[in-house]
Formats: C-alpha cells, sequence, structure tokens
C-alpha cells in the first residue's frame, strides 16, 4: 500500500509545473520525517505520528501553493480549492454525459451524423458555460454572504491515491478499443437496416448474406459486447496471463468462424455481388486469390492480437509499476 507521506506529497506536487516538483518533493517530505521523528522521539505510534504530523500541515494543495508562492484569489483563499474541486467533478460528470445524449438522441430521429455531431459540440460548449458560470456565482455569494461555516475541513482521508501511470496509459487504448467496436458492430447493423446497395427494382440490398442473421450475425455480436468488456477489464485490472489467454479464445471465436464462413462462400449476399455488377465468371477465375487474401489478412490479425497479448502480459509482469517513493 502506498503510505499516507506518498500520497500527501503527489497530491502537493501535482499542482505545481514540472520543473519544480523534484525540488518541492524533498522540501516537503523532509518537512514530513522532521516532524515524524519529533513525535516518534516523544513515543508517539509511528503510524500516528505521521498522521498527526500530516494533519497539522494541512491541506498539501494549500501547502504547495504556498511553497511557490502561487496566490488563490480568484475566488478567495477560503472558498478557492473547494470551488475547483466542485468545478472539475461537476464538468467530468455532467458535460460528457449530456454530449453523449444529445448525440445518440439526434443520431436516433435525424439519422445525419454532421447535425448531430454539430449538436453534440454546441451542448458540450454550453453546458461548460452554464456550470462554470453558476458554480462560480455559487461561491461568490457564499464568500460575500460572509459565512464561514460552509468551508469543507480537509482531513486526512481526503488524500488522493498515487496514480497507475499504467492505468492511465491504457486509458487511451480502451477509449480506441470501444470506438473500433462500437463502429464494426453499427456497420453490420447499418448495412442490413439502410443498405446502400440497390438491385434493379429499386430494393434496398444487405452487403452480407441475410441468412446469417439467423445464427452467425448475432455470434459476432455478441463477441463484439465480449471484446467491449475485456477491453474493461484490461483497463482496470492490466495485462496478466489470464488475460492474454481470454484474448486468444476471443480471438479463435472470431478468426475460425469467420474464415469457415468465407470458405464456404456464405459471407457476402448473393444478391449483392450481382447487384454490384460482379460477373460470377470473373469471380471464379480470380476468387482463389481474393480469397487468399482475405485469408492471410484475417490470420494474420488474429496472430497478431494473441502475440501482442501475451507480450503485454509479459512486459506487466516483468516491470511492475514504480511507485512515488521509489523516485527518492
Amino acid at each position: 500500500m502506498t503510505s499516507l507521506t506518498d500520497r500527501y506529497i503527489w497530491a502537493a506536487v501535482r499542482t505545481v509545473p514540472e520543473s519544480e516538483r523534484p525540488d518541492l518533493e524533498l522540501d516537503i517530505r523532509d518537512l514530513i520525517e522532521g516532524a515524524v521523528e519529533a513525535r516518534t522521539a516523544t513515543r508517539h505510534d509511528p503510524a500516528a505520528a505521521e498522521r498527526d504530523a500530516l494533519s497539522e500541515l494541512g491541506d498539501p494543495e494549500r501547502l504547495a501553493a504556498d511553497y511557490v508562492d502561487r496566490p488563490l484569489t480568484l475566488i478567495g483563499p477560503r472558498y478557492y480549492l473547494d470551488w475547483l474541486r466542485l468545478l472539475r467533478t461537476v464538468l467530468l460528470i455532467v458535460v460528457p454525459l449530456a454530449t453523449v445524449a444529445v448525440l445518440v438522441v439526434q443520431l436516433l430521429t435525424t439519422g445525419s451524423i454532421g447535425g448531430a455531431i454539430g449538436s453534440a459540440a454546441s451542448t458540450a460548449i454550453t453546458a461548460t458555460v452554464h456550470i462554470g458560470f453558476w458554480t462560480t456565482l455559487l461561491f461568490v455569494v457564499l464568500e460575500r454572504s460572509g459565512t464561514t461555516d460552509g468551508t469543507v475541513q480537509w482531513t486526512v482521508d481526503r488524500l488522493p491515491d498515487v496514480p497507475d501511470h499504467d492505468r492511465g496509459a491504457r486509458l487511451s487504448e480502451f477509449i480506441a478499443s470501444l470506438v473500433f467496436l462500437g463502429l464494426f458492430a453499427g456497420a453490420i447493423v447499418w448495412q442490413q437496416l439502410r443498405p446502400a446497395v440497390r438491385d434493379g427494382d429499386g430494393g434496398a440490398v444487405p452487403v452480407l448474406d441475410p441468412a446469417l442473421w439467423s445464427f452467425w450475425i448475432p455470434w459476432f455480436l455478441g463477441l463484439i459486447a465480449a471484446e467491449a468488456l475485456f477491453a474493461l477489464w484490461v483497463y482496470r485490472r492490466g495485462w496478466s496471463w489470464s488475460s492474454a489467454a481470454v484474448n486468444l479464445l476471443l480471438g479463435l471465436a472470431f478468426a475460425v468462424p469467420a474464415l469457415l464462413l468465407w470458405a464456404g462462400g456464405r459471407v457476402l449476399n448473393p444478391a449483392f455481388t450481382g447487384a454490384v455488377g460482379w460477373d460470377p465468371a470473373v469471380a471464379a477465375a480470380g476468387g482463389w486469390k481474393a480469397g487468399g487474401i482475405v485469408v492471410a489478412a484475417v490470420v494474420i490479425i488474429a496472430a497478431w492480437d494473441v502475440a501482442d497479448g501475451f507480450l503485454r502480459a509479459h512486459r506487466a509482469l516483468a516491470h511492475p509499476a514504480r511507485r512515488l517513493s521509489a523516485r527518492r
């Protein structure tokens, strides 16, 4: 477990520029160690001495501001940090939820991607402005009222955990995986509901064989959902031999049926190949080449994904996360 001292130092140094963090970390660590030693010399319990020393130092962000001579005066020293923390929390929760909700509703009601994106962006900007304004106004009124009981008292229990930098790096991969999986699932459903190709009578023609909806398309959609849950698992827990093995099973569950269906000519809709003018004679002559390319691409992608999973698991187990105290 990360010590309270490490958490206190991280809470302080994260608020100052990178160039000032090493000196500030050393100064605060020496200050804490001196206070703890003074208390343990009088027969204090070491853990209790550490907690008492940190409580006496007070809010780490305020201590860091004093060290670098940064005034907290946008709202006023009494309420500034409470205002900033509340504003960050509300913005990070409300703005993304409102933006996604408007985007989904606009897509379902209008079907216009450009219009939906524009409405979502407008909602994000409007929500940010309103949240910033009304939150700031609330604290201005609170400060001008002369009330002192409304301040949130800082305690050691409010110290944040030292961040897992590996998890932070995994966030972008998690988001990218969800975006890709969402687009993949959307393309499968979209080609059935709103096909772009029309036959001679003007009827819509899906790309994939409609017969696949009896089992295989739901199978692949279920695998996509499983991949999304797997991506969440990796984001929260990191790579391990267990996650690499699950990744192998998911890869096989997708690649093997896909290759068998392609080899049996059961993927493309016959009406689609006819509507786009795919000459059966030409297809028969060059089908083995196109089929070989598809098979090779699926095998290479699946093999690379499995190998990458085991390589990531090896790296994760060989290089455990460094802690803040190790950088002393």
